[in-house]
């Protein structure tokens, strides 16, 4: 099964990709490689999921956050390259948690993300290297931001 009808499978809406809030490709294409720039958790009617987690939101909200941001990422994606059947794998994924010192469960939260690419681009290919970090702020207060890396099919 290719990718788009995966997605479709899971029934899920991609929300509008996000427009740059600064200067910068939000998907910049290299030879085979799809290097995606950080995404926020932007829901379908274009707002964002908000919070510091350990304080605003828990371990799970941030993990249904940084799903969206998964969401988000694919919308990019799709928009850039006319389809997600142009996607051949993940090859990294960067996640970045705003939260509290002392919460430690960043992985946990960056999972909402890698699991959709799992579930959209199968088990084989939607697993790469990950780093997953907790940072003191990120813009507009999101939740979470996340940027990757995709190799293409030639």
């Amino acid at each position: 099964m290719d990718n788009e009808s995966r997605l479709k499978l899971l029934n899920v809406v991609l929300p509008p990709p996000p427009a740059p809030k600064g200067v910068y490709a939000p998907v910049l294409i290299d030879h085979k490689y799809a290097w995606v720039s950080g995404h926020g958790p932007f829901l379908t009617d274009g707002s964002l999921v908000k919070g510091k987690i350990g304080v605003d939101m828990d371990a799970d909200d941030g993990k249904t956050a940084a799903r969206q941001v998964g969401l988000s990422i694919l919308s990019s994606l799709q928009h850039k390259l006319g389809s997600l059947n142009r996607v051949k794998r993940v090859i990294k994924v960067l996640g970045m948690v705003n939260a509290t010192p002392d919460f430690t469960r960043h992985p946990y939260v960056i999972n909402g993300c890698s699991e959709l690419f799992i579930e959209v681009f199968g088990s084989d290919n939607g697993i790469g290297a990950r780093s997953a970090m907790g940072v003191a702020s990120l813009p507009e207060n999101i939740a979470v931001e996340i940027e990757a890396v995709f190799e293409l099919e030639e």
